[in-house]
């Protein structure tokens, strides 16, 4: 409940000049800041693969291919499916790993505007 509040109170009300657009893509170079490029992230499994393993559309993200081999764990293991309780934690952890790395985008772009907006007032002022 609390982090709800306080993201409504960032985005509309208290720093609503540098909270980022959860919806659009970054503003900022990737690479900005940083001395060598960054690997930039892939999809391991094709759509045409999760199409033909009929993964639902919200499970189709960086960690599909995870998501495949549990389900696919869990058909050749019917009717015993806790036998694929190490594919379940791979999947697990691989979102888990995505949200930490959207978290970290997030806060790296709020602080970036917030960076900008800051550069804009102390020009403003010195003008």
């Amino acid at each position: 409940m609390g982090a709800i509040m306080t993201h409504n109170y960032r985005a509309y009300i208290g720093e609503k000049d540098y909270t980022p657009d959860t919806k659009a893509m970054p503003s900022f170079d990737p690479n900005f800041g940083f001395e060598e490029p960054r690997e930039e992230r892939v999809m391991v499994a094709t759509q045409k693969e999760m199409a033909d393993a009929r993964v639902p559309l919200n499970y189709r993200d960086y960690c599909a291919h995870k998501y495949m081999a549990w389900m696919m764990c869990r058909r050749d293991a019917m009717p015993n499916i806790f036998a694929c309780k190490h594919e379940r934690h791979e999947w697990d952890q691989c979102e888990y790993d995505d949200w930490v790395h959207r978290m970290k985008e997030y806060e790296r772009e709020r602080r970036l505007l917030k960076r900008l907006q800051l550069k804009k007032r102390l020009a403003e002022q010195e003008a």
